[in-house]
């Protein structure tokens, strides 16, 4: 997904990731750690990435780190869900099926690229279902701010829900575990079919 600032509200999330209290020492090391890991990944593979180089980029101890974290590996997967958390949203052009069709387009690129396919993986390596789910928030927020601009249009658009089952997870399953990961077509050809019927349904509870 798309780099971002670590702004106040990132710094928060960080800090709920690993469980600590918001604000203070705890969330400046945090920041700075997650930055480290960040600038690192730019760099090299995550595999080349350790302790050590963590520690010396963040100009923390590789005790803070341990101690905070365990290893390299939750530092990766706090990284994917802060960068999950700074998706942007398609500017509004008015129509919001134009928006939820850029914003696929935009998710299908990213996440079935090489970073992204490592991205979902490394959100999911630990078998945390927390992680997992902040990350599925991530999208369901993004997701309802789409719709909502639908139903100001006097739309009725899907919820969430479906759009996240009929759309993004069949999506997400081809980038994980199928050697190709899906192309545009695919993506908008589900979309297109929930969109539909979803029309249809709403059709016929006002007929």
């Amino acid at each position: 997904m798309k780099d971002a600032g670590l702004s106040l509200k990132n710094q928060t999330d960080a800090t709920q990731l690993v469980g600590s209290r918001p604000g203070g020492r705890a969330a400046r090391i945090q920041a700075v750690v997650l930055e480290a890991v960040e600038s690192l990944k730019k760099e090299k593979p995550t595999a080349e990435i350790t302790v050590p180089m963590i520690a010396a980029r963040a100009n923390v101890t590789p005790s803070t780190i341990y101690r905070r974290w365990g290893g390299v590996a939750p530092l990766l997967a706090d990284v994917a869900v802060r960068q999950f958390q700074a998706d942007a949203l398609p500017p509004d052009s008015g129509d919001w099926r134009k928006d939820l069709s850029t914003w696929l387009e935009q998710f299908v690129d990213e996440m079935g690229s090489g970073p992204g396919r490592d991205l979902l993986r490394e959100a999911l390596a630990l078998g945390n279902t927390g992680r997992a789910g902040q990350c599925t928030e991530c999208i369901l927020s993004t997701l309802d701010s789409i719709i909502a601009r639908g139903v100001e249009q006097g739309a009725s658009p899907p919820d969430s829900q479906r759009l996240l089952d009929q759309v993004v997870a069949p999506v997400i399953y081809r980038i994980l575990f199928t050697p190709k990961s899906p192309d545009i077509a695919y993506a908008t050809g589900l979309l297109d079919e929930c969109l539909a019927q979803a029309a249809s349904q709403s059709a016929r509870k006002t007929a």
